[in-house]
């Protein structure tokens, strides 16, 4: 593993133990040349997915992408970290487990915000906004309008 701070390439791991989610690995590391420590981690890939996007463009899954997007739609919301980390997992285990390599962006949207739905509604709807590309306040409405249940009809 490179050094962040010097750039050699013989660094030392000094610990290692399960991180918090016990789905990676937390590694402390030492740089003999400058001295300097930092902090690895370490997770299983199942097989390195594609992303195809609507455009037909074709880009490596990236977790981070995912991870900060999703952050992004719970940002202040009352969701322990645990909780999100697990989903975010579970999500990239689903995606893997698909048997595909090959997964179209609009899919993984899909997965994300059925994840979202059954966590928090408002981060749904905030993470829905971005991915459906909402354009006017007209379509938070509709979109709210479908999560609701019709009202029953009230007797006169």
């Amino acid at each position: 593993m490179r050094c962040p701070f010097c750039g050699n390439i013989d660094t030392q791991v000094k610990d290692s133990r399960p991180a918090e989610d016990h789905v990676s690995i937390r590694r402390r590391r030492f740089c003999p040349a400058c001295g300097g420590r930092f902090t690895t981690y370490e997770r299983v890939q199942l097989r390195d997915l594609v992303v195809i996007k609507s455009s037909g463009k074709r880009e490596d899954f990236d977790r981070d992408k995912l991870e900060r997007s999703i952050r992004i739609s719970m940002q202040k919301r009352p969701i322990d970290p645990e909780r999100i980390d697990q989903m975010i997992s579970g999500i990239v285990r689903r995606l893997e487990s698909m048997g595909e390599t090959d997964i179209p962006s609009k899919k993984i949207g899909e997965i994300v915000m059925e994840a979202l739905a059954r966590i928090d509604t408002v981060a749904y709807v905030r993470f829905a906004s971005v991915y459906k590309n909402f354009q006017a306040a007209d379509d938070f409405e509709d979109f709210v309008h479908e999560l609701r249940p019709p009202s029953p009809p009230t007797e006169e």
